[in-house]
């Protein structure tokens, strides 16, 4: 019997697959230990599916690790959440490596605590020339926050005679955005049952396919992921065309 990966076809491997970690507190509280918990095994599902994607050959993979509205949870939680951060990167520094899997961030890092933005460029640095996999953290990140700051920067360079109003379009906000080195999402995937988007990659989702599960963070696995990608590749992805426009495009 082939596995759920042996399945997968490779002609149609999502580029970009975005994911939503969520459920970490609820799976620490069906163990009955404190939210702080769920979010340590959490780093595990991670790992995991860090590897599977590897395996399958997705080139783009982006965590939604802490959101601009994390800061308002429980001091304790946040400070664990800042703790297995450092801790996990150095960890892993040597996988990034050994697995050609290069890291970058979005989000406003200025806010995170010192000790935390230091690691955070060595490994980097680090891992810049590596290709295999781009592996984007998305910390003190909100999609709202980052839709006004481009706003911002736009605003600045017309006023300053840098850009014509006439100029501004999609490449040029694309290319004020915290992924302007990144292509558009095609696949975003949400864990715990959830169906919402909470203030993510909004304008990079815009044709993305979703899929929500009801596996909670901790308990999503390589299996878990790989009958997402199955799902995926039911998808027609139309990007406003019709069925037949497709079809006509595949044959010719």
């Amino acid at each position: 019997m082939k596995t759920l990966k042996a399945t997968i076809l490779q002609n149609t491997i999502p580029n970009h697959v975005a994911i939503i970690m969520d459920g970490n507190g609820r799976w620490a509280k069906q163990q009955g230990k404190l939210r702080t918990f769920g979010h340590k095994k959490g780093v595990d599902s991670v790992r995991a599916i860090i590897e599977a994607s590897v395996e399958i050959g997705v080139n783009y993979l982006t965590l939604y690790a802490f959101s601009t509205e994390n800061w308002n949870r429980p001091k304790l939680e946040v400070r664990t959440l800042m703790s297995l951060l450092v801790s996990s990167l150095r960890k892993e520094l040597k996988t990034f490596i050994d697995n050609d899997i290069k890291l970058l961030t979005i989000g406003d890092l200025s806010h995170l605590p010192k000790k935390v933005q230091k690691e955070l460029t060595e490994v980097i640095e680090k891992t810049k020339n590596n290709k295999t996999l781009t592996l984007t953290l998305a910390l003190n990140y909100g999609a709202r926050d980052e839709i006004v700051n481009v706003i911002q920067n736009i605003s600045k360079k017309v006023v300053n005679n840098q850009l014509l109003i006439e100029e501004i379009n999609e490449n040029i906000i694309n290319n004020h955005l915290y992924t302007f080195s990144l292509p558009d999402v095609d696949f975003l995937i949400r864990t715990s049952g959830e169906k919402r988007i909470s203030n993510f990659l909004l304008w990079q989702i815009a044709y993305a396919e979703f899929y929500f599960t009801n596996v909670l963070w901790p308990d999503f696995k390589e299996e878990n992921f790989y009958k997402a990608i199955l799902e995926y590749q039911k998808r027609e992805r139309r990007f406003g065309k019709t069925s037949e426009q497709i079809e006509k495009n595949i044959n010719e």
